[in-house]
């Protein structure tokens, strides 16, 4: 592994996308994001499939009709 991966946090959890090389190790599809849960003093792990073509269009498309609304939501603070 020779970049840094920065996590992006939710609540008490991490969410990193695997990079290649673990994703062929582990024997999951590239693209796959790997979420650490803290849970009772240890961390739990999970391992995401990357979106569908479908779900990244549908994303995208809600996504530009409500721009101005999760730039709001961002200023704002959620």
């Amino acid at each position: 592994m020779t970049e840094l991966l920065t996590p992006r946090k939710t609540e008490l959890s991490w969410a990193v996308e695997l990079p290649p090389e673990m994703a062929e190790v582990l024997g999951v599809p590239e693209g796959s994001l790997i979420v650490l849960h803290a849970k009772g003093g240890s961390v739990e792990t999970e391992i995401l499939p990357p979106p569908s073509p479908e779900l990244k269009e549908s994303a995208r498309r809600i996504h530009e009709k409500y721009k101005e609304t999760f730039e709001e939501l961002k200023r704002l603070g959620d």
